[in-house]
């Protein structure tokens, strides 16, 4: 078996070690550091337990393998060390009785670290919201959102002294996908694929219509988590910002469009990677426009997405598909917007669609049927 040397930095030690090509970093904190603070239990990505940050991110070390984090700055539970926020919400924890057997504790802590420094101030829907992806057998979860909402009041008076953020480096470092020169995309349509169909109306001539989805950024841009940092002709690089409840990825993209005006038909090839996880992401989209009569066009979307890496194990429960369908959707709408030139009016969500919000429309789905 191939071994891969890494480099990287533990709670502030420079660590250099040679590991397997699957082992996750839970396995490899605990195992090879000693570093038990951080508690395995579901090892599919779900329960939460083993969060960790990676680059000041909230990271599952479970799906996250090791060899990806080469170069990467890793915090335990163990690492905190002065930081002002996890001592202010470990001293909450225990006025507010937030624990009881303690195994989800150490991930708790770091995903209510991350809460902390996002949010503005106490509210106890969105910190139960934000917490979905952290589970606790224990405590019915009531003295954990009052501890976070204590220390987010801490904060909001001006009591708390906030650490500098650290995730916006990070996300710049993989934002830049190539060194100034384009290697051309070439992605086969064959295989298995996630695909999604949609038609949309616009009141638009097709030829109107036509004109504006021409336009790369206008199409990247109404994509929900897209952001464009550099655009050249019928090319195109940014990042896409996409979010699992607590589980983050900004996967650095770089897409292509080809035109043909003839029969007013659109495809885009897009490719990217999130530089934490190691997953990697394809997408193919196909859009034609056709009159429908002198005043209005219907356009045809066809979008195929396929996941390979960590994060892909969300597919199994079919959440990546729901994903993929609710992004679709959007993507239809903002297209609508902005192709009908209401782009402020076009919906960029940071994360894109709610995969809480999704999770539980399949549950509903489910027991009703």
């Amino acid at each position: 078996m191939k071994i891969h040397p890494i480099e990287l930095v533990v709670n502030g030690e420079v660590i250099k070690a040679n590991v397997e090509p699957r082992m996750h970093l839970g396995d490899f904190v605990r195992r090879e550091l000693g570093l038990t603070g951080t508690h395995l239990s579901c090892e599919h990505g779900v329960c939460g337990a083993c969060t960790l940050l990676v680059d000041g991110v909230p990271q599952r070390s479970c799906i996250t393998f090791a060899a990806s984090c080469s170069g990467a700055r890793i915090t335990t539970v163990e690492g905190y060390g002065d930081d002002a926020v996890m001592a202010a919400l470990r001293k909450a924890f225990h006025e507010h009785h937030a624990l009881q057997c303690g195994y989800c504790t150490p991930g708790m802590l770091c995903t209510a670290r991350d809460i902390v420094l996002r949010l503005p101030g106490p509210d106890a829907k969105r910190v139960r919201f934000e917490l979905a992806g952290n589970l606790c057998r224990c405590t019915g979860y009531v003295g954990i959102v009052e501890a976070i909402e204590d220390v987010l009041g801490q904060k909001a008076g001006g009591a708390l002294a906030m650490p500098v953020a650290q995730a916006a480096a990070a996300v710049a470092a993989a934002a830049s996908v190539t060194d100034g020169t384009w290697t051309p995309i070439e992605i086969p349509a064959d295989g298995d694929w996630i695909e999604v169909k949609q038609s949309l109306t616009l009141p638009l001539d097709a030829g109107a219509a036509w004109k504006r989805l021409e336009d790369l950024p206008l199409v990247a841009n109404c994509l929900p988590g897209a952001q464009i940092t550099r655009h050249e002709g019928a090319r195109a690089e940014g990042v896409m910002h996409i979010k699992f409840g607590p589980i983050t990825a900004a996967f650095a993209m770089r897409a292509e469009l080809a035109l043909d005006g003839a029969a007013r038909q659109g495809h885009m090839q897009a490719e990217g990677v999130d530089k934490r996880s190691a997953t990697r992401v394809k997408t193919l989209l196909d859009y034609t426009v056709t009159a429908l009569d002198a005043r209005q066009s219907k356009v045809d979307l066809t979008l195929r997405f396929r996941l390979a890496g960590p994060l892909a194990q969300f597919s199994r429960a079919g959440l990546v598909n729901d994903y993929v369908a609710e992004l679709t959707r959007l993507f239809g709408v903002n297209l609508a917007k902005a192709a009908t030139g209401s782009s402020a009016a076009v919906t960029q969500a940071a994360g894109g669609p709610s995969i809480f919000r999704l999770l539980m429309a399949r549950l509903r789905k489910k027991f009703r049927g």
